[in-house]
């Protein structure tokens, strides 16, 4: 298994030490810091979500440099990014810090560009992630630890960064999903 791989699988395997820390009440007590008030539990968790995203960076990054891309790691990269993201906002609902909505529209949104890409592949295309897409992906990458540490640093203004971001990532989760669509619309013709 190549070092891109083994990230991959980091990623993986990080995931439910994530989730673990941010549904069990451990009792490490509350930090408070420029107006946020951020439970230990919440540091410790965004801390191995923003570790774990950066290793998809990074696995990518060096399968394409180093031609280390496999089979394998075209399944398990994307696949282990949304189990990932998708985990941090349901935990997010489930707390009520994010609207349920909101993240039924951006989980939803990945389930159909999924299928359009496994169309795609089926008749021997592949779909490049689009620049909507990039955008999207970077604000979900920003919300997530804003959310989980109660908007932190930005709270002492006032202002809901954390919210606006997720509010611009739902915003990119569509307009991106009916780019990528649109421009993929002959997939269907004649199938329906």
């Amino acid at each position: 298994m190549n070092l891109p791989n083994k990230l991959t699988v980091a990623r993986i395997c990080l995931i439910p030490v994530f989730v673990i820390l941010c549904v069990v009440p451990f009792p490490f007590g509350e930090v408070e810091w420029l107006g946020s008030t951020i439970p230990v539990v919440n540091l410790i968790a965004t801390a191995i979500f923003i570790i774990a995203a950066l290793t998809d960076w990074f696995d990518g990054h060096l399968a394409r440099k180093h031609h280390l891309i496999t089979n394998f790691g075209k399944f398990a990269d994307p696949m282990a990014d949304k189990l990932l993201v998708t985990a941090a906002f349901i935990i997010l609902v489930e707390m009520n810090i994010a609207p349920a909505w909101l993240i039924i529209l951006i989980i939803s949104r990945e389930l159909a560009v999924t299928g359009l890409r496994l169309l795609l592949v089926e008749g021997g295309e592949v779909m490049a992630a689009g620049q909507l897409g990039k955008i999207k992906t970077f604000t979900q990458m920003i919300a997530i630890p804003l959310l989980f540490l109660d908007n932190f640093p930005f709270a002492w203004t006032g202002i809901r960064v954390d919210l606006i971001f997720l509010y611009v990532c739902a915003f990119f989760a569509v307009w991106s999903g009916i780019d990528y669509f649109y421009k993929n619309r002959g997939i269907f013709k004649g199938s329906m």
